[in-house]
């Protein structure tokens, strides 16, 4: 709980949220973690009008705190800051994701090669712990709890797969990347195809432990576009719907 102009509010936490209060925040931390949090998940759509004083009432803050909040967005291309109209959650559209999967298959690329060139024992093991986990997932959760648990292990292995590249300012910009695609991927679970990720993954990890650098990259620049392709043709029937 925290004090908010002079009452006792208590903070929403997102479901799924790493969010906790077990050291102290700011408001407008635990605002910009849960906006964040909710865009990504979809449950902000793109366009969406984001009105501070109901995101203060919702989240239990400060309005300053939300508007600090969502300013601190505009830079990560999640919110827009629109002149004398507010905030606005950032539209989709297949232009953006064409540029998105573009330069996020350039930073792909250049992480693995350092991770295949600098890993040691400790990065093999977390890539094969991480593949494991990802094929072996509870086959009886409910679906959107599924859906939340195989996003999770997913980012965690595209995650381990660059974590000896030695460079934290690529490592945050792939993080980040990885986050905007997020946005996307929401439109493919609506699409059938015959596709087998496990096959893939489990492809990645075997060409990441024979450090065959030109093979992995290859093959996950393949994956990426490969999932854009299909979020596009999603995209497509979505807007036809419409």
């Amino acid at each position: 709980m925290v004090e908010s102009e002079g009452k006792t509010a208590i903070l929403r936490m997102p479901v799924g949220s790493d969010i906790t209060l077990d050291a102290p925040r700011s408001q407008t931390s635990v605002a910009y973690q849960a906006i964040r949090a909710d865009i990504l998940r979809g449950h902000h759509v793109p366009d969406k009008k984001l009105k501070i004083l109901e995101l203060a009432t919702e989240l239990g803050v400060s309005q300053a705190a939300v508007r600090e909040a969502l300013s601190r967005l505009v830079p990560e291309q999640l919110v827009i800051s629109r002149d004398q109209r507010g905030f606005v959650v950032a539209p989709l559209s297949l232009a953006d994701l064409t540029d998105l999967t573009d330069f996020r298959c350039e930073i792909e690329a250049a992480a693995l090669a350092r991770s295949v060139e600098r890993g040691d024992v400790n990065w093999e093991a977390d890539i094969l712990a991480a593949e494991h986990r990802l094929r072996n997932l509870p086959k009886d959760l409910p679906e959107a709890q599924m859906r939340e648990t195989w996003m999770s292990s997913h980012a965690s292995f595209h995650r381990a797969l660059v974590s000896a590249c030695g460079n934290q300012r690529m490592l945050a910009l792939h993080a980040q990347l990885y986050e905007q695609s997020e946005r996307y991927r929401g439109l493919m679970f609506h699409v059938q195809t015959n596709r087998n990720l496990d096959d893939e993954h489990h492809g990645m990890l075997q060409l990441a432990l024979a450090r065959n650098a030109d093979a992995l990259v290859e093959l996950t620049v393949a994956h990426l576009r490969k999932t854009a392709e299909i979020i596009s043709t999603a995209f497509g029937h979505q807007t036809t719907e419409d």
